[in-house]
Order: structure tokens, then C-alpha cells, then sequence
């Protein structure tokens, strides 16, 4: 039986991916599950691998890209003895996702509560895990504290405030006018980053700055978010937008400022986040912090704000919309149906 799969034929922009049909599916080895993939998401999380820019991730084209998933176990390996065929599952894949099937071992696959939707569940994988760990590992957010969400309408964003709002964050959001609605519909406060200096804004609206700011944009986003924080507050970086896309600033020398920052004597500190390094030092915290969101699914406290549902054979046109920020949540590609 043959299967679809997207591949990276070399770095470079969404030119670069093509979709590919193999002749026989994979078999799963001694203590790997065999996974048809229902849902995966576009991400510019992807969008860093596939030019090659994603620090950790040194893998060199060909290969299947795929940071996260959503399926049913279709085939169990010698061994394996946690899942069940036709059980829904899903794992933080990294790389791999795009893809009709995939194997996995058994312990990177954390069961899906009955009757949620593929598209929904996957969007809390990597963007509500991302603004969880990030608001209760590493920030540690209390009930009443103010934070600033950079992009507050991407799909971390969109995350980040539904999860404060449940925790009961003062919040604002930056992000692009035509995404203001839906900022403050989910309980912040809008500043448009177009037509406004967002230091300045945040300065009139509070009167002792921020107690925790969330920013993915880096370069010299970093220094202006730092500089918004009150005596004790952090920013948590977690990306790396400016770079990637040639709009400014360095990687490594992102790093090193967040590092240098903390040495400065104002109270203030900085924390680097990233979701692919904790996992592999805290599995355990992923599995855990993961079945929590999908507890909040399921009670429907919390509701994955959605973009666009594309076929995986759209995902170079889904690689150009991300590019272009113009989107409001989550791009989801639908892979496979659950017949079959």
C-alpha cells in the first residue's frame, strides 16, 4: 500500500516542498506504534526547519518535515503495549508529521480523549503546551499579574490568552489591526504594532510596566520588550521571527543578550523557551502538561482558534500564508480521514 508524504528537497522557502507518494508503509519496529495521522498543523516552527534555521535541529534535506500530529494507531510493534488499534493519539513529532503515516515509539504518544475533533486537539500540541509551559513552567504567572503578548493573534498567542484569561492575567496583545476584534474578544488589550510604538502605549496604560512579556520577534523587539517590564519582571523569548525572515537581528547573538540581561542589576530576568529542548529533558512534564489542555478541551474552557483546515497537498500554500502573518490562530492540514 502506498502513502503521501511532504518532503523538504533542499532549505529554502515553501517552493522547496514537494509531495511525495512511497510504495510501501512504514513497519514499525520493537516498541513503535505504527500511527495514520489524521491532523497535523503549519507552523512557523516548520517554517524555521525548512530554511534550516531551527536551533537543535541539524537534519539535512531530504526529509519530512512536522512538528506535531494527531491519528489513530493502526499497527502495534513487537513489544508495545500501551495503545490499542484505533485509539487516537498524539505526539509532539518535531519533524515527520507531514505525512499519511508515521512511526513512533509508544512513549512519545499521549492518548486522546474520545469524541475531540483531530483539527482542534492538534492545535493544543504545540501552541497551547508552548503557552503553558511558558506561563506556568516558566514564568510562573499569578492570578492579577500583567503581561504583554507579542503577535497575539498567531496561534501561541491566541493560546496565551485564553490561558491567562482562565488564570486571571491582565493582558495585552500586539498585533495587526485587522486582528483587534478577536484580541479583545479573548480579554486583552489591543496595540497595534503598524501605527503604534507599543513602549509608549504600554507606559500610558500602566504605570509601573509589565510583569511578564512574551515575544517570539527578537532582535531588537528583545531590548524594547525588556524595557517594558516592571522592577522583577521576565521576558520569555521563544523565537526568533526577525532573524528567520531577514528582518534584523542574529540568533546567537539573540542568545547572548537574553544571557548578558540577566547580569544587569534591575531586578529584571530573561528566560529562553523551547519547546523541542524541554521535551527531551522533561517528557514527563509534556505528557502531563499536554493531558491537562486536553481536560480544558474537553470541558470547553479553552477553544483552538482556527485559520484555515487545508489538505496536506496545500502545504506550500499554507508555508506562504504563515510567512506572511496574516493569519488569526492556526493553520491545521487535514491529512487523512478516519475511514480506511
Amino acid at each position: 500500500m502506498s502513502y503521501k508524504r511532504v518532503v523538504v528537497t533542499r532549505y529554502g522557502g515553501p517552493e522547496v516542498l514537494k509531495v511525495i507518494e512511497d510504495d510501501k508503509l512504514p513497519a514499525p519496529g520493537s516498541g513503535e506504534v505504527r500511527v495514520k495521522i489524521l491532523a497535523t498543523s503549519a507552523t512557523f516552527t516548520d517554517v524555521m526547519i525548512r530554511k534550516g534555521k531551527y536551533p537543535g535541529i541539524k537534519i539535512k534535506p531530504p526529509f519530512t518535515p512536522g512538528y506535531d500530529m494527531v491519528g489513530l494507531v493502526d499497527r502495534l510493534g513487537p513489544g508495545t503495549t500501551r495503545f490499542k488499534p484505533g485509539q487516537q493519539v498524539a505526539a509532539l513529532t518535531i519533524i515527520g508529521a507531514y505525512s499519511e503515516y508515521l512511526c513512533l515509539t509508544e512513549n512519545r504518544l499521549t492518548p486522546v480523549p474520545a469524541g475531540l475533533d483531530p483539527a482542534e486537539a492538534v492545535c493544543l500540541v504545540l501552541s497551547y503546551v508552548t503557552a503553558y509551559q511558558m506561563l506556568y513552567r516558566v514564568a510562573k504567572a499569578k492570578r492579577g499579574q500583567r503581561i504583554l503578548i507579542h503577535g497575539a493573534g498567531g496561534a501561541v498567542g491566541t493560546a496565551l490568552l485564553q490561558l491567562g484569561e482562565i488564570l486571571g492575567l491582565k493582558m495585552y496583545g500586539t498585533a495587526s489591526r485587522a486582528k483587534h476584534a478577536l484580541v479583545k474578544r479573548l480579554g486583552a488589550t489591543p496595540i497595534d504594532y503598524v501605527n503604534e510604538d507599543f513602549v509608549k502605549r504600554i507606559r500610558s496604560l500602566t504605570a509601573s510596566g509589565i510583569d511578564i512579556v512574551f515575544d517570539a520577534i527578537g532582535g531588537d523587539h528583545f531590548k524594547r520588550s525588556f524595557d517594558v517590564l516592571r522592577r522583577g519582571g521576565k521576558l520569555v523569548a521563544y523565537g526568533f521571527y526577525n532573524a528567520v525572515m531577514g528582518k534584523g537581528g542574529s540568533i546567537p547573538l539573540d542568545f547572548m543578550r537574553l544571557q548578558l540581561w540577566n547580569l544587569l542589576p534591575n531586578g529584571k530576568s530573561t528566560a529562553f523557551y523551547s519547546i523541542g529542548s524541554l521535551y527531551k529533558k522533561k517528557m514527563d512534564w509534556f505528557t502531563e502538561d499536554l493531558g491537562r489542555l486536553f481536560e480544558l478541551l474537553v470541558q470547553k474552557r479553552i477553544k483552538p482558534v482556527i485559520a484555515a483546515r487545508m489538505p496536506l497537498t496545500d502545504v506550500v500554500r499554507a508555508h506562504e500564508l504563515i510567512e506572511r502573518a496574516k493569519i488569526s490562530g492556526k493553520i491545521v492540514l487535514n491529512v487523512s480521514s478516519t475511514a480506511g
